[in-house]
């Protein structure tokens, strides 16, 4: 049976109502997040794919049709295809170098402390390379270009919720892999 309620939400988001956005993340965002979990079996990436499929909501990728049924099995088949893009970006991770500045230019600056500096700087690169590119770029706007989150929102399109979120799990992954290497950034 097709919902009333969820076409005129669908009606009002295409209209760019982010009310109706909101209503339909809090209606649905514990399904998605369940069925994108077990096909990824981790809680971020699941976290991220029903990011990615609200940001393809309010784009306006991929068009709902009462033809296609009910909106809860279409959003679910939209939020399978995310996880399998997902997965399949997991297999072909490159090594993309990330651009830091890590080099001191004091001339003064003992040999050990730029020694240990490159050393962290390193870690911390390598630490940079095993995030998502979309938490990569948004945490090189964040944190080494000084852009505001409102900022980084406009700038790619992303609702500031979103851009929030990025961060925070970009944070958090950044942490573990740092703590899990057995060093620290002190």
């Amino acid at each position: 049976m097709i919902r009333p309620d969820d076409i005129k939400l669908y009606e009002r988001l295409r209209l760019g109502d982010k009310e109706a956005l909101e209503t339909l993340y809090d209606k649905y965002e514990r399904l998605l997040y369940s069925f994108s979990y077990k096909m990824v079996n981790n809680p971020e990436a699941a976290e991220e794919i029903v990011q990615e499929v609200m940001i393809k909501l309010w784009k306006g990728k991929g068009t709902y049709s009462p033809d296609y049924g009910k909106f809860s099995s279409w959003l679910l088949t939209v939020t399978r295809h995310t996880a399998i893009d997902y997965l399949r970006k997991q297999q072909k991770v490159t090594t993309e170098e990330i651009h830091t500045e890590t080099e001191l230019h004091d001339d003064q600056t003992p040999v050990e402390e730029m020694v240990e500096w490159k050393e962290k700087g390193e870690r911390l690169r390598q630490a940079m390379r095993t995030l998502k590119k979309d938490q990569r770029v948004i945490i090189d706007l964040f944190y080494f270009k000084g852009y505001s989150q409102r900022k980084i929102a406009e700038q790619t399109d992303i609702p500031l919720g979103t851009v929030k979120g990025r961060i925070r799990l970009a944070l958090k992954h950044l942490k573990a892999e740092l703590y899990a290497e057995r060093g620290d950034l002190q």
